[in-house]
């Protein structure tokens, strides 16, 4: 199974994937399974905040990836997929020849898959929501985002709110001031490395792993270490051949192996398979050791709501049964 993955970083497969509270009920209730029929063709939805010159609306692309309008230099809105797993925002060569910006050097890009030299090029204001950044580089990726225009990755967001409402189709990107969670949802907390990504700590069955949250990615995927660890507690697996493709354009191959729930504080999800690979972004972010994934789209699509409160240091999540 080939998967196209978008963004600085990218996902397999967390196939079938729901959520549901450990704690919740002797027998959880859990969301539709993301192998249901194929939903109607989402509407557009509005991004807003305190000014109405950042309100524009934005979509879903058909994996469920959430695009944001992004203005540069005063133009756009461009559609940049939210990407909570890249540290940086990028863009493809197509807006960059928009706004008439020739490159002005290059960068080495790591992706999940590889590392490539591109070209960048710097623009004078950037703003999102009520983010406005100033002399901002911007690598250049190719153009494999599904229709978008490039990816809006973390930086500048350290004191931001992020609410995405999945069920009515609403993103909102303003200053964080610290608010709770209201009733009917669950918290998870979230440690923030050097680079930028955003980390839970949980378990698959009985093994404890470091789950980075990643908006950007089509699906999850597992490192080595996650398939070597089952593997001890679990014995042997039955496996499935799968391939992931980074923002580089290089192929890297993978597995689709049979997991436990998936736990997160006092979420679980279950999902009948998990692709395991050994990619490069893992031994770059030194979490090539230790059991690690990253959770992608295709599950965190399957909420009604998730907040990411980058001055609290948490998710807020509700899911349709704890209403």
């Amino acid at each position: 199974m080939r998967q196209q993955l978008g963004g600085a970083v990218v996902l397999a497969a967390l196939a079938s994937a729901a959520w549901s509270f450990a704690q919740a009920e002797p027998t959880p209730a859990t969301l539709p399974s993301s192998s249901a029929p194929a939903a109607p063709p989402i509407a557009e939805v509005a991004v807003t905040a305190p000014e109405p010159r950042y309100v524009a609306p934005t979509l879903r692309d058909r994996i469920g990836r959430i695009w944001a309008p992004v203005y540069l230099n005063g133009k756009g809105p461009y559609r940049l997929v939210l990407d909570t797993g890249a540290s940086n925002s990028a863009v493809i060569a197509k807006v960059a020849e928009d706004l008439g910006l020739p490159p002005t050097g290059a960068l080495l890009l790591h992706g999940v898959t590889g590392s490539a030299t591109v070209p960048f090029v710097t623009v004078d204001t950037f703003v999102v929501g009520d983010m406005e950044a100033h002399s901002t580089m911007l690598p250049i990726v190719p153009d494999a985002l599904g229709g978008a225009d490039g990816v809006l990755g973390m930086e500048g967001l350290s004191n931001k709110r992020i609410f995405i409402d999945f069920l009515h189709d609403k993103i909102t990107i303003i200053r964080s001031h610290m608010q709770r969670a209201p009733n009917g949802y669950v918290t998870i907390p979230l440690t923030r490395t050097a680079n930028g990504l955003l980390l839970a700590k949980g378990f698959v069955g009985s093994v404890r792993v470091q789950a980075i949250i990643d908006t950007g990615g089509q699906a999850t995927v597992a490192n080595l270490a996650l398939q070597a660890a089952l593997k001890r507690r679990h014995g042997n697996q039955d496996l499935r051949l799968s391939s992931i493709v980074g923002a580089t354009d290089d192929v890297q191959s993978g597995q689709d192996v049979p997991v436990p729930p998936v736990s997160l504080g006092p979420v679980v999800i279950r999902a009948p398979f998990l692709t395991i690979s050994d990619l490069q972004i893992f031994a770059i972010w030194k979490l090539n050791r230790e059991p690690a994934m990253l959770i992608g789209i295709d599950t965190l699509g399957l909420l009604d709501i998730l907040v990411i409160d980058y001055r609290r240091m948490e998710l807020q999540i509700r899911t349709r049964h704890n209403d």
